[in-house]
This record gives C-alpha cells, structure tokens and sequence, in this order.
C-alpha cells in the first residue's frame, strides 16, 4: 500500500448524530449503492462512502443500528493500490459517480463480484464459468441522456458556510445532493454526456442570470426555470427540453430563442409547463418550440426515433455490445419464433429481426409501443409484431395461441425483474432457450431460482454500461434441460 501524507477530508452533508470514532480501520470491500465496507472492533459493518478497498481510514460513524455502522472517513492512514485521484471538481459531494476515485481495472471486478455472488447466493442455481465482464471503452462522456434541476438556493460547501462574506447569488443548475431533494448542487462540469453539454447547461444558467429569470424553489414552488434535459445521439443530433414551473411566455420565448441561436446544432427544442408537486414529464404535455420532436440513434444501419419520453439505454456504444451479446446468446438459424418481453421502444426486437423468422414484442407503455411500430416502419421491418398491455395479463395461453408458441424468449425487464405469472407462463410453454437481461442481478438470480426446474443457466455475461458507478447489466442464457 501508498503511504498517504496529504490528508483528505470526505465532506458530508449532515451533523453528526453518533460521536464514535473507530480508528486505522482497513476498507474490505466495495459494497451495494457505491460505498464500500469495513468491519468494526465489535464486528459491525461500516458503510463508508468515498473510500476504496485497500485504503486504511479513522471512520466517524453518523448513524448507528443493530447490524451496522455509517459512517465518512476522517483521516487516511494508507491509501489503497488501487486508487487514482477523481477528475471531477464535484467528487465526494455529487453522489453521481462515487467510483471515480478507483481503477477502472478494479470496478470491473466488483461488478463481476457482485453479479457472481447474486447470483450463487440469491438464485443458488448451477452455474457455468462466466464470461469476462465486457467493459466500456468510454469510462467517460458516454451518457447520452442526462438531466439537470434548477434551484434559487443552491447547496453551500463548509466553507461557504462558515464564511462571513456575502455569497450573493444562490441560484444553481445541477444534481440532487444525495437524500437531499431540495438541494441542488450547481454543477460547473459533468464528465458524464459529451460536449457541447456542458456549454448547452452553462449557457442557459450565465443567459437565466444575466436576464434575472427565476430559479425554481421546491419548498415554495415557485420560479420559471424547474429542469432541464438534454439528449444527445451517435448520430450528432441533440434533444434539449426546458420545464418551465410558472407559464411565462414571454420569458420562455427569451430563453428559448437565444439557446437555438447560440446552438444551431439543436435538432430538437422542446419545452413543458408543469406546475404540479413532482417534476416528472411522462404525464405532461411536450411542446415542439424549434425543430423535430426526435432525434435519430442508428445501429447496424438500423435507425430508431427518439423522443422526450422515450426509453433508449443512457450508453448508446455498450446497448449495441449490450444486444450483441443478447443476439449471440439467442443463437438464431433464421427459423425461430421470437417473443420479447418487456420490448421498451423495440430496440432490441429489431436488432435480433435480421436471424429470426418473426418477433413479437410486449410493452406495457403505450407511447413505447408506438415508437416502436414507427421505428419498423423506419426500418422497413415486416416481421416484427408490437403489442401493448400488461405483461402478466398479456402474456397468456390465448395470445400464444394467436401468434405462436416462441422457440425463444428474449426478456428485459424493469429492475424488480419478472412477475410471478409471467415467470409461470415462461415455463408453462416451455421455449428452447430464454435470454434474460437484467439491470439488477438480485432479481434476476431470484427468477432464476424459480426457472431452476425445467432451465439451466448455461452463459452468463455481465456488461458494464456505467462506468465510474456500481451500476451493471447482466445477460444469463437458460436452456431447457
């Protein structure tokens, strides 16, 4: 281990409600949500943030319960081999990418631990060797999706606290503190979505500001300026969305108007009037203030139409590694019957078309449904079916009757994983094969567990689409025995 002789200070955003300090405490292992633990002196586990295993720290604890600890590291000792210094001005306080301070090498060895031990101790099945974890060759600027909130008072560090100067203005555009949500870190550069990103988020702050145009205020639920989102494609096109909180045309129009001139690359400039408690879009009216209301994302020649509300997975170069592993795994010849649960806009249904003899897609979201016939239509694709309803409803004896059984069923469900009926219904017909994709290994390795009987897991491979978090997907291939 590095000797460590500049101290650091992880600071936190919250008093202190337990005075323990545990001293020279070795950190084990990266745990869930992106901290790491530790062990305390009585046995305890210590949930620490910021810290890499490896690294040997004096832990303050602020909270306390029967089986564990959390707590911030106060003082290094050591640090850890494997650890680098963070990019980001913003670490420690963002809670956005809490692995940025570990080698990409060793973050891709927690998350290939992490989906091993799921699923040998959740789903206690019989297991192949698994694949390597296939990392990203972005560990940065590879989101394509990402979203900002405005507020008038934007989260002080200590020493803006405890300085006796006036901090004149408040208003920032930002993330979330974490467990904080009215509080806004005022973000100055994001590592996260490629340029012009940055510039897009700094230009509508400096314009907001110099122009005096309000910052929402949650607690109060006031201002013009509530969120901003921006999209972006492989293609070169970018989405940017404003939600305004107050109808205020003529400041809407203001703003609006400079950002298409400053930023002619604009394809699509959307905006929302939302005045209601939560901020959310998927109920809300979009308008179309310059522009189209999409942008294109191409694969393989492939071109699927994007708008506000649509789901496309937030790292366009891992979705397309992502779906090839999907298609290897589902070994198609050209003849099968394919059904895909959970289809989302289609994606991955058009994506496996080519080697199938017909595909069938399910999605309970309706406005997913539609951009997914739309992008076929796009494509020029005539085998693939899309269907809307719920899953566990849809997912019966008479609608397998009526487009037929399927020799293989590809599904990627939302992170609580598979219904128990749609589960029953899998191994009631019975297919081939199931290729099971999944943004929570705890889950998945639970459904596993429940297709024991009939499947075994045959190839597993995880793929790391965020990196710098502890975020991973994972791809299992069931065979009927």
């Amino acid at each position: 281990m590095k000797k460590f002789t500049n101290p650091y200070f992880c600071a936190m955003g919250r008093k202190n409600t337990d005075k323990v300090v545990f001293h020279q405490i070795q950190v084990l292992d990266a745990g869930a949500k992106g901290v790491s633990v530790a062990k305390a002196p009585d046995g305890k586990v210590i949930f620490i943030p910021n810290v890499v295993p490896g690294d040997v720290v004096d832990v303050q604890t602020f909270k306390k319960r029967k089986a564990y600890y959390e707590g911030k590291a106060v003082k290094f000792h050591e640090l850890s081999e494997h650890r680098i210094e963070p990019i980001c001005d913003h670490f420690g306080v963002c809670g956005g990418c809490k692995w940025q301070n570990m080698k990409y090498s060793q973050q891709l060895y927690y998350k290939q631990n992490e989906v091993k031990n799921h699923l040998q101790r959740i789903g206690k099945v019989e297991l192949p060797e698994f694949e390597t974890i296939l990392g990203s060759e972005k560990q940065f600027f590879y989101r394509n999706k990402m979203e900002f909130s405005f507020s008038n008072s934007r989260w002080l560090t200590e020493k803006e606290i405890e300085s006796t100067e006036d901090l004149g203005n408040r208003n920032a555009l930002g993330f979330h503190i974490p467990k904080m949500w009215d509080k806004i870190l005022d973000i100055q550069k994001c590592y996260l979505q490629e340029d012009p990103s940055n510039a897009i988020r700094n230009e509508i702050r400096d314009f907001a500001n110099e122009h005096n145009l309000a910052f929402f205020n949650p607690r109060e639920q006031s201002g013009l300026l509530r969120t901003f989102m921006i999209r972006t494609a492989s293609t070169g096109e970018i989405m940017v969305l404003i939600q305004f909180y107050e109808n205020d045309k003529k400041n809407r129009e203001l703003l609006l108007d400079h950002l298409y001139e400053k930023f002619p690359q604009i394809t699509s400039l959307q905006y929302v009037v939302n005045s209601k408690q939560n901020d959310t879009i998927y109920d809300q009216n979009i308008k179309l203030y310059k522009g189209r209301d999409y942008i294109l994302e191409e694969m393989e020649g492939l071109k699927f139409s994007i708008n506000a509300k649509s789901f496309y997975q937030t790292n366009s170069d891992q979705a397309y590694e992502l779906y090839k592993i999907t298609r290897d795994f589902a070994g198609l010849s050209g003849d099968e019957t394919v059904y895909d649960l959970y289809t989302g806009t289609g994606t991955i249904a058009q994506f496996v078309s080519k080697k199938a003899k017909k595909v069938i897609g399910v999605e309970s979201v309706p406005e997913a449904i539609l951009d997914a016939k739309a992008n076929a239509e796009r494509n020029n694709i005539t085998n693939c079916e899309f269907f809307v309803g719920d899953m566990k409803v849809v997912f019966n004896e008479s609608f397998i009757a009526q487009h037929g059984k399927p020799d293989v069923i590809i599904t990627d469900p939302p992170r609580d994983g598979m219904h128990a009926a749609v589960i029953d219904q899998i191994l009631k017909i019975a297919p081939q094969k199931v290729v099971y994709v999944s943004c929570n290994s705890a889950t998945q390795a639970r459904d596993l567990a429940l297709m024991d009987e009939k499947y075994k897991v045959t190839r597993v491979r995880p793929v790391d689409m965020f990196p710098q978090t502890h975020h991973v997907e994972n791809v299992v291939l069931l065979e009927l025995r």
